[in-house]
This record gives C-alpha cells, sequence and structure tokens, in this order.
C-alpha cells in the first residue's frame, strides 16, 4: 500500500556537508571534498535502486564546489600578500 520511494540518505549527507564547507572556515575545504564523495556514492546508488535525492545530491555537490572554492581564495591571497610583500623588500 506504502508505494512511497524512499529519500537517500548519502544524499542529504551531501548537502549538509556542502552547506557546512561553505560557512565553516579551514575545515570546509575538507568538508567540501567528502561532500563531493558523497554526491557520488548517492548518485551510483540512486542508479542502481529506485531511491529519490537526486535533486539534494545535486545540490550537495554545488554547495561543496563553491564551499571549496571561497575557502582556497583566502589562501591565494594570503600567499600573494606574503610574496608581494617579499618583493617589496
Amino acid at each position: 500500500m506504502n508505494n512511497q520511494t524512499q529519500m537517500n540518505t548519502k544524499s542529504i549527507i551531501s548537502l549538509t556537508l556542502g552547506i557546512l564547507s561553505l560557512f565553516i572556515p579551514f575545515i570546509g575545504m575538507i568538508l567540501g571534498v567528502i561532500g563531493i564523495v558523497m554526491y557520488k556514492k548517492a548518485s551510483n546508488e540512486m542508479t542502481h535502486t529506485q531511491q529519490d535525492g537526486k535533486g539534494l545530491a545535486v545540490s550537495g555537490l554545488i554547495c561543496s564546489i563553491v564551499g571549496i572554492f571561497i575557502q582556497i581564495l583566502p589562501i591565494i591571497g594570503l600567499i600573494s600578500f606574503l610574496s608581494a610583500k617579499t618583493v617589496i623588500e
């Protein structure tokens, strides 16, 4: 009687890690990478089973990628600042 398909848990985890990677400094890069891995696992599971959650997984992938880039920008800025400072001296 229950015809509802089940939500994929890994897609929810991917979205959660992707959102956390946007807001947590330094650790966000690691969370973003784990979020991408969880997206891949969720995507593989959803192709083999009839579970829902493709939109959540894709949103987790996008948030994870953006979170990684947000974490990389201060590192690039710091490196360029320090290299420019040594050139001036």
